[in-house]
């Protein structure tokens, strides 16, 4: 009985180690088959656009700033007292406008005394020119000696001299009376004013100081390799921090003769337009220069763009299989890359998930 129940169970015993090193041998075997599966199918996820050409200007970016197109030191010309001064930081004035004057009194005088000494002279020339018609009619008839006529032309000269210099002097004396009063050599505002009323100035001494900001002048510099691409004339547009959504456009007008040696670059000016007056001198400009008519470029986002060495590729999508193509890159426009060889337009270009690809892989694109 024992023996007959020893046999029973271990033919059971075996009958369960042959069930179980069969599923063992099912479920490695299935699993082995869903992984080389996985690894033969798999398929990476991506994001693709349409390759296109567009008409864009080429252009050379840049920074600058903002400088006041004139800027100028009104000064005296005179001594004397200040008597007033008609404006103040930040007045606007106009081109011709009295900002300032000089007590005059004493310039008044200068003249009425330079005015006397003309009627003086003016009149000891009158009367050396009636002795000396009268002198010159006696020399004639001999009633005279030579060296009496010489004597009166002698006086007539001199005090034909006497009346030229007294006409300078009341010229010098009506000038400096003028420049008792200061008037705005341009249109624009005051930046800084150094003198107030009762002040002593000097000839020289300077009063207030003089900004023109309309037109504005936009300075900025080129690298050299850009150099040869600029030329006056050329039409730009820029960006300030304080209005970041606004576009400000200018023309190029003046290109330095040499480039600065320690950054290799050429600076240049542009005219600003700014009669609202929102430029403001010394604010910071990112400056986009354009140096040439629209042409029709292929143009792809920066970023799906790889880059090993000195090469660089992108990958396309071609039968549902990722193609590498080698490009070759021209000018930046702002995030797109110009391509000049490689892609001719048209292609379904990989924008998103690029990096993970290879040749030939299989790959979906995402809606």
């Amino acid at each position: 009985m024992v023996g007959h129940r020893g046999s029973r169970c271990l033919r059971r015993y075996t009958g369960l180690m042959v069930v179980f090193i069969l599923s063992f041998l099912i479920v490695f075997t299935g699993c082995g088959k869903k992984e080389d599966k996985g690894v033969k199918e798999r398929i990476f996820n991506v994001r693709a656009i349409t390759v296109e050409k567009r008409a864009l200007r080429p252009f050379v970016e840049a920074v600058g700033t903002l400088k006041a197109n004139e800027e100028v030191v009104v000064s005296s010309e005179i001594d004397g007292i200040l008597k007033r001064i008609t404006v103040t930081e930040g007045s606007k004035v106009s081109r011709g406008m009295l900002i300032a004057e000089v007590n005059e009194t004493d310039y008044r005088l200068e003249v009425k005394r330079a005015e006397a000494a003309l009627r003086q002279t003016d009149a000891s020339m009158a009367n050396a020119k009636v002795e000396f018609e009268r002198k010159d009619a006696l020399y004639k008839e001999q009633l005279v000696t030579r060296q009496q006529f010489d004597d009166i032309t002698a006086r007539l000269a001199l005090a034909d001299g006497d009346v030229e210099r007294a006409k300078a002097a009341l010229d010098l004396a009506r000038e400096k009376l003028s420049k008792t009063k200061i008037y705005a050599p341009l249109a624009g505002s005051v930046k800084e004013k150094r003198t107030t009323a009762g002040d002593y100035v000097r000839n020289g001494t300077p009063l207030v100081y003089l900004i023109q900001t309309d037109p504005i002048k936009l300075i900025f510099s080129v690298i050299e390799r850009d150099v040869g691409k600029i030329k006056t004339g050329q039409d730009m547009q820029f960006r300030v921090d304080s209005f970041p959504d606004q576009e400000f456009r200018g023309v190029l007008k003046n290109i330095y003769p040499h480039l600065e040696e320690k950054t290799r670059s050429l600076q240049v000016e542009a005219i600003v337009a700014n009669s609202q007056q929102l430029l403001k001198p010394g604010l910071f400009a990112r400056v986009i220069l354009f140096t040439g008519p629209a042409r029709d470029v292929v143009v792809v986002p920066i970023t799906s763009l790889l880059y090993e060495g000195t090469s660089v590729k992108a990958f396309v999508v071609e039968n549902g299989q990722a193609k590498e193509k080698q490009v070759k890159t021209g000018q930046k426009y702002g995030e797109f890359m110009e391509i000049m060889e490689g892609l001719q337009g048209g292609e379904q270009l990989i924008t998103v998930g690029q990096n993970n690809l290879s040749q030939g892989v299989k790959v979906n694109v995402a809606r």
